[in-house]
């Protein structure tokens, strides 16, 4: 009994290890993706491009995600969420300051592919840890989790304006977050899970969307695209419409992600409360008026109180868009939820592609009014979740 007793007290400690270290890369992931909205205006002026210029340079980003998705899978069944997280958080510490420092926008192209492809691979990897590390607790972790990578939008946006406020120089503040994160991976690698058991759920990545899971899907594409345009167009929105600084510009995101997060830690009160079609309606709606009024309005404040609204609004459409898909009768929840997921992901990485090309034809502003229709028909589309 007592050898019994201690193997479950050991198991018990070696998965509260686990958890704390699947929050702490979920907030290295935020932190490092956030890093790089304060450095895309000095991008930006330093190359010389315009907005359409801009908008296919940030391709690249969403393409180097987009191509390592389908080989995270393959990596993390031969070789286990531990080692994958740890060798492509490393890297992705590795892209950051390099970003701050690239002389021409071909080298500025390659290094977005690379800095795409090392996130990717961290965001698949960590999701597919979460899941193992929630199933073996039994207890709903995953809100939580991802609530922590908005707190690490924050922090790494924050961190990032304020180490330019004080003048320090644009790589120096990028290698001091690259050391930083690079150290919460290498401490928590020992507390990680080595593998997943559940193989078919990361080879559910490859299987065709079809029916109600690709309307998800769209769905998930649209609220992802809005959260990839506040992270690729907030600052240049504040520096070239609203006259913020290029030091200050990052508080937009910053904005953002701060009620992102409040809004995911109380999504579960939420959705008790509203339930699940009126949270993504309600939200919708919310994060439409946040898109016009960051666009439309002239006034700073209330540009910065629309990017609020837009992270309250936007917070808990997508974990809702996950609960609906893993209900769907007829299809195998882990299959529905890795399709959602992939192309939730597609609109993250890619969109904000296309907020250049539409900023280039008419403006900035307008072409992020343009999400804000998206999300109107997301809200006209609320009662798929239901179903």
């Amino acid at each position: 009994m007592n050898v019994l007793n201690e193997a479950l007290s050991t198991e018990q400690e070696r998965l509260g290890s686990a958890t704390r270290a699947t929050r702490l890369i979920f907030l290295v992931s935020g932190i490092g993706m956030a890093s790089w909205a304060p450095m895309v205006p000095y991008a930006k002026a330093r190359l010389g491009l315009d907005d359409a210029g801009l908008g296919l340079v940030l391709l690249a980003f969403g393409g180097g995600s987009m191509l390592s998705m389908p080989l995270v899978g393959l990596l993390t069944h031969r070789y286990g969420n531990r080692n994958v997280i740890s060798v492509a958080g490393l890297l992705l510490c590795v892209a950051i300051p390099l970003l701050a420092i690239v002389p021409n926008v071909l080298t500025l192209t390659v290094t977005l592919l690379y800095f795409g492809a090392m996130l990717g691979a961290v965001d698949v990897a960590m999701n597919a840890h979460a899941v193992e590390v929630e199933r073996r607790d039994g207890r709903a972790l995953m809100s939580e989790f991802h609530g922590l990578f908005s707190i690490g939008g924050l922090a790494g946006a924050a961190i990032m304006s304020a180490l330019l406020a004080l003048g320090l120089p644009l790589w120096a503040g990028a290698l001091a977050i690259s050391l930083a994160l690079a150290l919460i991976v290498l401490s928590q690698r020992s507390s990680l899970l080595s593998c997943v058991d559940d193989a078919a759920d990361r080879a559910a990545v490859f299987r065709l969307p079809r029916g109600l899971v690709l309307l998800l899907g769209a769905l998930c594409f649209v609220s992802f695209l809005a959260e990839g345009s506040v992270l690729d167009w907030s600052a240049v929105l504040l520096r070239d419409f609203r006259g913020f600084s290029a030091a200050s510009a990052g508080i937009g995101y910053a904005c953002f992600s701060v009620a992102m997060a409040a809004g995911r830690l109380a999504g579960d009160r939420v959705v008790g409360r509203l339930g699940s079609v009126w949270t993504v309606r309600v939200g919708a709606s919310i994060a439409a008026v946040g898109f016009l009024l960051a666009a439309m309005t002239p006034w700073p404040p209330v540009s910065l109180f629309g990017f609020v609204l837009i992270g309250l609004g936007a917070s808990n459409i997508v974990p809702v868009m996950f609960s609906a898909a893993g209900r769907l009768p007829g299809n195998p929840p882990a299959i529905s939820i890795a399709t959602v997921t992939t192309l939730g992901y597609a609109g993250l990485l890619s969109g904000p592609a296309l907020i250049g090309f539409l900023a280039h034809a008419s403006n900035l502003p307008v072409a992020l009014a343009v999400v804000a229709g998206m999300l109107v028909l997301v809200a006209a589309s609320a009662r798929i979740v239901r179903r």
